[in-house]
């Protein structure tokens, strides 16, 4: 069983909100908040490569915590990677800056399953229960654990490195369905494996991370993706914290990912969050949903952009205002710690 919530996390807006509970502000959080936007993450980062950064737990708390204190956010998400489980494994990843995922022998056939080993998270992962635990003795705000989605991570493992297309991943799928089946439950199950362990250290909500499910049909995700998130997320029912399930691109899918059975479902900015709603149903929440390319133009745009997203998402409680992906290296953090402040006066109760 996760540890208990101290009170102060227990009533925060940003939990309540996730649970479609009436809050005094609408909270705000970033994703990729800790990031090069940041000066002091730059400086204190450096240019080594991400996964030894995510290896080091006073690090990675420390880059976790730089943006709660810098915008005022209502949350923080764990500075780690969507490969760190496959990576600590040895199935050899590497996040290859300027690139993204690489992996040095992509998954092939029946005997690349043999490669994916159960994750031992005390034993592959312990500097990230590390880094949960340390911040859950410091930090005020809730704090979001996170793991990459079976479909994601598969595209990783099969295409071997970021793609356009998805052509090898989509191949499998189709021409081996039995193979793709055991790589994403074996997937599944590591990521299902990683959240329950940050749970237990402390993280007080998860996300599930499906970037690029958006790539695939609503026929072909209910087949061969559905499954495996559900996996995942009916996994987490039992510890009693907010699942989020966030992907890019994927508004024909939305109804479908409140299926999969999370508790808050991120909503790019392509789809308006009323529409959202609707898609979602009224017993989930939602998350979003601001153009990240919006926060770089003027301020009196980006507040413009703002208030059209909190208009959007109507006065029922379940709105967690977010951007529609991750916070954009090049952005102003002067421009987000003023967005943080508009959300919060002008959200209003809900």
């Amino acid at each position: 069983m996760p540890p208990a919530q101290p009170a102060t996390l227990a009533s925060s807006a940003f939990l309540r909100a996730c649970r479609r509970q009436p809050v005094d502000r609408v909270p705000v959080w970033f994703m990729r908040q800790a990031g090069r936007s940041l000066p002091e993450y730059r400086a204190l980062r450096g240019e080594g490569p991400i996964l030894d950064a995510v290896a080091k737990p006073e690090l990675a708390a420390e880059l976790t915590l730089q943006p709660v204190r810098r915008y005022g956010v209502d949350a923080a998400i764990l500075f780690s990677d969507i490969v760190v489980p496959v990576a600590s494994i040895g199935f050899g990843v590497d996040v290859v800056a300027g690139v993204g995922p690489v992996v040095e022998r992509p998954f092939r056939s029946a005997h690349d399953l043999a490669r994916l080993r159960p994750l031992e998270p005390e034993v592959d992962i312990p500097y990230v229960l590390e880094t949960v635990r340390i911040l859950a003795r410091e930090i005020h705000v809730p704090l979001i654990g996170f793991a990459g989605a079976p479909f994601t991570v598969a595209s990783y493992l099969v295409e071997g490195r970021p793609s356009r297309d998805y052509a090898l991943t989509k191949a499998l799928m189709r021409t081996e369905p039995a193979l793709w089946r055991a790589l994403l439950d074996a997937l599944a199950d590591m990521a299902l494996t990683s959240l329950r362990a940050q749970v237990a250290a402390g993280a007080s909500a998860v996300q599930l991370f499906d970037s690029w499910a958006g790539a695939l049909s609503p026929e072909d995700y209910r087949e061969h993706v559905l499954p495996s998130s559900s996996r995942v997320l009916e996994g987490m029912a039992g510890l009693g914290v907010p699942r989020i399930h966030f992907g890019v691109g994927t508004g024909e899918l939305l109804g479908l990912m409140a299926e999969a059975g999370a508790d808050v479902v991120g909503v790019d900015w392509r789809v308006p969050l009323d529409e959202a709603r609707r898609r979602v149903g009224p017993d989930r929440a939602v998350q979003g949903n601001l153009d990240p390319t919006a926060c770089l133009a003027p301020w009196e745009v980006v507040a413009e952009e703002a208030r059209r997203v909190l208009a959007r998402a109507g006065p029922e409680p379940g709105h967690v205002f977010n951007l529609g992906h991750g916070v954009l290296p090049q952005t102003n953090p002067d421009i987000l710690r003023r967005l943080v402040d508009l959300v919060h006066e002008e959200g209003g109760r809900r």
